[in-house]
C-alpha cells in the first residue's frame, strides 16, 4: 500500500498506477501512471486493444480504476461517487467519440448547443456559442440541417463542435478520426487541436495512428495496458558494422 498523494499542482489530470479489467476479467490497464499539464494537447497512441479507451474512460471518471488513483485538479475522482463523477463529466468534461453520435430529431445547432442548455444556459445564449463554434469548425452552412443530411466528415466536426461549445476544461477525444478518410481526418484533427489551443482546453486524445502525435505537445504509447518507450538504438560503427559481418558468416 501507498500513501494517497495529491498530484503536481500544474497537472490538471493525474493518475497514478491505474488498474482495470473487462467484465471479463482480461486486464486492459496495468499500472498505467501519467500528469497532463493545463492546457496540453496530449496523444495516447498505441494498436487497438492496447487500452487507450479504458485510460481515457477511468481518467473521465465513466469507468471507476480497479485500482490506482486519477485526480482533476488535486481532487481525488476515484473517490468520487456515481453522481458526483457525472456531474464532473457534465460541468468539466468533454467526450468526443469514435462514431459521430447526434440526436437525429435535432437540427445542428441545436445539437451543438445541446450540451449548454443542459447545464442551465438560455437557449439564445446557447444557440449563439453553437453558431460561433460551427463557423470555426468550418461547417457553419449545417446549422439548420438535420443530421441525417450531412457526411460522416461534417457529423464528426459537429460532435467537436458540440464538446468545445460549453469550454470544457478537459476533452477527451476516443479515435475521434478513425472512420474518415485520410484528408478528412488531418483537417479534422488540425481543427479540433487550433481550437482547443485557442481556448486553453487540455485535450487526451486516443488514436492508433502514429501520425496524430505531430499535432499534439507530447504523446505516450501504451501496448497491452502500459505505458512503453521508444528504444533508440545507437547507430552502428563501421568498425562495428564489419565484426558483426564477419560473425554472421
Amino acid at each position: 500500500m501507498y500513501a494517497m498523494v495529491a498530484p503536481p499542482d500544474n497537472d490538471v489530470l493525474w493518475a497514478r498506477a491505474l488498474h482495470f479489467s473487462y467484465h471479463d476479467g482480461s486486464p486492459a490497464l496495468s499500472g498505467v501512471s501519467l500528469g497532463v499539464q493545463e492546457g496540453e494537447i496530449l496523444a495516447v497512441i498505441g494498436p487497438r486493444g492496447s487500452g487507450k479507451t479504458a485510460l481515457l474512460r477511468c481518467l473521465s471518471g465513466l469507468a471507476p480504476a480497479g485500482r490506482g488513483e486519477v485526480w482533476f485538479n488535486s481532487v481525488p475522482v476515484h473517490t468520487m461517487g456515481p453522481v458526483a463523477r457525472e456531474r464532473l463529466r457534465r460541468d468539466r468534461f468533454a467526450w468526443v467519440d469514435t462514431a459521430p453520435s447526434l440526436v437525429p430529431e435535432l437540427n445542428v445547432w441545436e445539437n451543438t448547443a445541446l450540451p449548454l442548455m443542459l447545464r442551465g444556459t438560455s437557449r439564445r445564449r446557447a444557440k449563439k456559442a453553437a453558431l460561433e463554434w460551427l463557423e470555426r469548425l468550418d461547417v457553419g452552412e449545417a446549422a439548420r440541417k438535420r443530421p441525417h443530411q450531412l457526411v460522416q466528415a461534417v457529423r464528426q466536426r459537429v460532435c467537436i463542435a458540440r464538446a468545445l461549445a460549453p469550454s470544457p476544461t478537459v476533452l477527451f477525444a476516443d479515435e475521434p478520426t478513425a472512420p474518415l478518410h485520410r484528408a478528412d481526418r488531418t483537417h479534422v484533427l488540425r481543427t479540433l487541436t487550433t481550437a482547443a489551443r485557442s481556448h486553453g482546453i487540455t485535450v487526451v486524445l486516443a488514436s492508433h495512428d502514429a501520425d496524430t502525435a505531430v499535432l499534439a505537445d507530447r504523446s505516450v504509447t501504451l501496448l497491452d495496458g502500459r505505458r512503453v518507450n521508444t528504444v533508440q538504438l545507437p547507430p552502428v560503427t563501421e568498425a562495428e558494422g564489419r565484426a558483426a559481418c564477419s560473425l554472421s558468416v
